[in-house]
């Protein structure tokens, strides 16, 4: 690209106006290795595909954050690189058929499951599942959703759905399925009873598994008082829990 001399000649301004050759220029905020480390990982991964190498460089990365980390960073920006270490820690280690670590690595620098970031924990649900293990997320992602930080933020009703359908339904945990929607004020009504509904099909398929039947029930089989009567007292008692929960006055344990 052809350079713009005037521009490049022009006077650099600062508050006051064009500098003085007796004012210092003011350099700009130095960058933390950590980012060139993520830049470096990333390329690994994605252009040279040598995993291991872009699990190393996450590594190295995480160190550099924890010894070098730089105050006159924006608060925003070591907790996006190291999520963006995650993201790609996780893609590494899924590629290299060792996602069983993937909990434990990411654990290792959150140290809690409460502190880890939505994006990361949607990853482990989404990995975990689709290798039929979701069992291994089961308390993890049941600890972040209870902890009061994680409910006001704009991911967490998805991901309370997305560990109903992906870890809950799966494991048969139905009643705690049904407390977790019901008792979640992140669901709109019209989601919650669409949940319900999944958590009503799945018991149904549950019970004739138990008694051995073998009628299949109709994946369309629509909602109706007679069909699915607990879906409307849940519903009821939800906009009951909703009212007590504004005046603090009460609480509510939905049970079977």
């Amino acid at each position: 690209m052809k350079s713009d001399c005037s521009t490049s000649a022009a006077p650099f301004r600062g508050l006051g106006g064009p500098l003085r050759s007796s004012e210092p220029v003011r350099a700009a905020p130095a960058r933390s290795p950590a980012v060139d480390l993520l830049e470096e990982a990333a390329d690994l991964l994605v252009v040279h595909l040598d995993f291991r190498a872009a699990l190393e460089t996450c590594e190295r990365a995480w160190q550099s954050l924890a010894n070098h980390a730089l105050p006159e960073e924006p608060a925003g920006t070591s907790l996006e690189v190291k999520c963006s270490l995650c993201v790609v820690g996780i893609q590494a280690l899924a590629e290299m058929d060792r996602w069983q670590e993937v909990l434990s690595w990411v654990l290792q620098y959150y140290q809690v499951p409460e502190k880890l970031p939505p994006k990361v924990l949607e990853l482990c649900i989404l990995l975990y599942s689709k290798m039929q293990e979701p069992r291994a997320v089961l308390d993890v992602v049941g600890a972040w959703l209870q902890d009061p930080a994680n409910q006001d933020l704009p991911e967490y009703g998805a991901l309370a759905e997305f560990h109903v359908q992906r870890v809950l339904l799966p494991l048969g945990c139905l009643s705690e399925a049904e407390e977790l929607v019901v008792g979640s004020a992140a669901f709109g009504e019209e989601r919650r009873l669409d949940v319900l509904q999944a958590i009503h099909t799945a018991r149904q398929q549950q019970k004739q598994e138990h008694s051995g039947s073998e009628e299949a029930q109709k994946p369309n089989e629509e909602a109706s008082p007679s069909s699915l009567p607990f879906l409307y007292k849940l519903a009821e008692l939800f906009r009951w829990i909703r009212k007590a929960a504004s005046s603090r006055l009460y609480q509510l344990r939905i049970r079977d």
